[in-house]
Formats: C-alpha cells, sequence, structure tokens
C-alpha cells in the first residue's frame, strides 16, 4: 500500500531523460561533485588525434595487447559455434551487441598497459592484473552496471526472438539468407539495443578513466561523464557511434578484434584526455 504511492510519485521521472534528470537533481541541491572537473571543448579533430594515439599506443605495445584481445575472441568464437549447434545464429548480432555494453568494464588492464608504457616501462601481464586489482570501488560498481545491462539486454534479446525467430532452427547459412523475420528481429533488436547502449555511454565514457585515474570517485565521475556528453553532444554521440560502430564489427569478424579492441581502448584513454586535461 505504501510502495505504490511511492512509485507513483516517482513515475513522472521514468519517462523524462534520467542522466539529465539526475544531474538536475544534484546541482538542484546547491551540490556541484564535479566543481574541480570541467570539460574541455573539442571537436572532431580531437577524436582523429585520439585515434591516431591509440593505434601508436597499440603498435608500440603490439604483443601484449593483441594477447590480452586473444582471449575474448576466443571467448567470441566458442559463442558463435554454440550458436550455430543450437541453430540460433541470428543472436550472434545481439552477441556483438553485448560486447559493446560490457567493454567498459574491461578498461581497466588495457589503461594500466598505457599507463606503464607512457612511464617508459616496458607493459607485463603483471601490468594488467594489476590495473584491475587496484581499480578503486567506483571503478567495480559501474562495471557492475555494465554486466547488469548486459543481462538485460541478453534477456530481451532473447525473448524477442524466441517471438519472431525461434520458429525453426536458424544456423548462420540460412542467417546469411536475410530472411524477413530475421531483418525484423534485427532492426527491433537494435532499437531495443541503441537505448541502453546510449545510457551506458553517458555514464561510462568518462567516469571509467577518471575513476582509474582517481580524479573522481563513483558520483563525481558519473556526474562529470553525463555532463561532457551533454556539453559536446554532436562530437560525444560521433564518438559513441564511432566506438559502437568498430567493436560491433569487430565481435562479429573477431580477428578484427585484436586489432580494434586495445586501439580503441588506447584512444578512449587519449580522447578522455582532451576532455578532461590531466593538471
Amino acid at each position: 500500500m505504501i510502495i505504490q504511492p511511492l512509485f507513483d510519485s516517482f513515475s513522472p521521472l521514468a519517462g523524462a531523460d534520467m542522466p539529465s534528470t539526475a544531474l538536475g537533481l544534484v546541482l538542484a541541491l546547491g551540490l556541484d561533485p564535479t566543481a574541480s572537473l570541467r570539460p574541455a571543448r573539442v571537436g572532431m579533430r580531437d577524436i582523429a588525434a585520439a585515434l591516431r594515439e591509440g593505434h601508436a599506443t597499440f603498435r608500440a605495445t603490439i604483443s601484449l595487447s593483441m594477447a590480452c584481445a586473444a582471449l575474448f575472441a576466443v571467448v567470441g568464437a566458442v559463442l558463435f559455434l554454440t550458436l550455430e549447434w543450437l541453430s540460433i545464429a541470428p543472436l550472434s548480432v545481439s552477441a556483438a551487441g553485448g560486447f559493446v555494453l560490457i567493454g567498459p568494464a574491461i578498461l581497466a588492464g588495457f589503461f594500466a598497459i598505457a599507463d606503464r608504457h607512457d612511464a617508459g616501462g616496458k607493459p607485463a601481464l603483471a601490468d594488467v592484473s594489476r590495473g584491475f586489482r587496484s581499480l578503486p570501488r567506483g571503478g567495480w560498481v559501474v562495471s557492475f552496471v555494465c554486466a547488469l545491462l548486459l543481462l538485460i539486454w541478453l534477456t530481451d534479446a532473447g525473448t524477442l526472438y524466441g517471438f519472431m525467430v525461434a520458429h525453426s532452427p536458424r544456423g548462420f547459412r540460412e542467417f546469411l539468407r536475410g530472411e524477413a523475420d530475421v531483418m525484423s528481429f534485427l532492426g527491433f533488436s537494435a532499437l531495443m539495443g541503441a537505448g541502453l547502449a546510449f545510457i551506458l555511454f553517458c555514464v561510462t565514457a568518462f567516469s571509467i578513466p577518471l575513476i582509474h585515474e582517481r580524479r573522481a570517485n563513483l558520483v563525481s565521475g558519473v556526474v562529470a561523464s553525463v555532463r561532457a556528453v551533454f556539453g559536446r553532444f554532436q562530437v560525444m554521440i560521433c564518438w559513441g557511434l564511432l566506438i559502437a560502430g568498430v567493436m560491433l564489427l569487430s565481435a562479429w569478424l573477431l580477428p578484427l578484434l585484436l586489432y580494434s579492441l586495445p586501439t580503441m581502448a588506447y584512444a578512449s584513454r587519449a580522447f578522455y584526455r582532451r576532455v578532461f586535461p590531466p593538471d
């Protein structure tokens, strides 16, 4: 009896822009946890420069970077073989989309490699382990949110597949024929996934590196990330679409992941430092 009125009182916020609403509530209370984290003005040239820096870091750490990425490529290959065996190959696109959602949770290892390289040392596997072990608690909370959204996404995609496609088995051969029900499933699932991906991008685009470098805690990192995304919305959307497009393609064409995963991780770090220059 008590819960329902409370839910009804908050229901108008459910249809609002939640990132902006959260930021507005914080500021309305007279609190600004990001007073020292003002995003710089960036443009498309900064995206290009970040990609160049990401490629340069990959080349300098190529063996270790490819070894780390290979682990995810192997997991993806096992998953795709399982989908083929179960004759539900169209779900491979949803699985690839799920990799975009879980991606921010694995950045700490690649950031540690880049940190070691920038310090003039030779990165090793121990640095990757150290990167995850030393990640502050706020980073693990954000990673948990990524994992939670991944589970929501896979559950929704599986349910939608059951209604639209599961009436007949579909291996990769049948999937590539592009039948009407499969195309409809891909279209509707893309709409669902885009919403989750946008929310996650707003929250994690800059919070993970800010927390990793201990420049922010969980609250200030998330608020700073949302502020940066909406502050230069057109540039940030281009950046987000670039990351999503590259990761989707690479997660489906797995050999590309050996290059694109570490390169985009290092580029994300370089772009973050342009948005929030080091003190």
